[in-house]
């Protein structure tokens, strides 16, 4: 369900990246069954993007994000792993998924072209959430201004 903000959390996700978002959620039960709690956020990380790529998934490790306000960058977070270009993954090492941890996500994928995220907690059980946000609610924070030129400078990720 998507509430008036545009973000939707579901037990049930559909889409076009369900496909994908299942394949991740796959590499990270490895990882956590295998690993098993108690590692740095690091090595899991490094341990998913190679489960990941085994089953021939793209992936990239703290891709940096550029916030920007007025057509000037303001802040660069770093995304743990961006999935293909499309989904970004937020990993913690928690027992739960906290709401601190989604607004985190959230904030990712407000200040891209992205519309879906993970957060995925390694702990005594492995949890994630999965969430969405449409790109025609999150307004022009993810856009820079055209320059001079008219060229589209925008802040695209992937």
């Amino acid at each position: 369900m998507r509430d008036k903000s545009g973000i939707a959390e579901r037990r049930s996700f559909s889409g076009d990246l369900h496909e994908l978002t299942e394949r991740i959620i796959g590499a990270f039960f490895l990882v956590s069954n295998e690993l098993g709690p108690g590692f740095l956020e690091s090595v899991y990380r490094r341990a998913l993007h190679v489960a990941l790529s085994e089953v021939g998934v793209e992936c990239q490790e703290e891709v940096p994000i550029q916030v920007w306000f007025h057509g000037k960058s303001v802040g660069i977070f770093k995304a743990d792993l961006m999935v293909e270009g499309v989904v970004i993954l937020e990993l913690k090492t928690a027992d739960v998924v906290m709401k601190q941890f989604e607004a985190q996500l959230l904030h990712y994928l407000r200040a891209t072209e992205i519309e879906v995220g993970m957060v995925l907690a390694f702990g005594s059980e492995a949890r994630f959430r999965r969430l969405s946000m449409k790109n025609e609610v999150k307004g022009g924070v993810w856009r820079r201004s055209r320059n001079r030129n008219g060229d589209d400078s925008g802040n695209k990720a992937g």
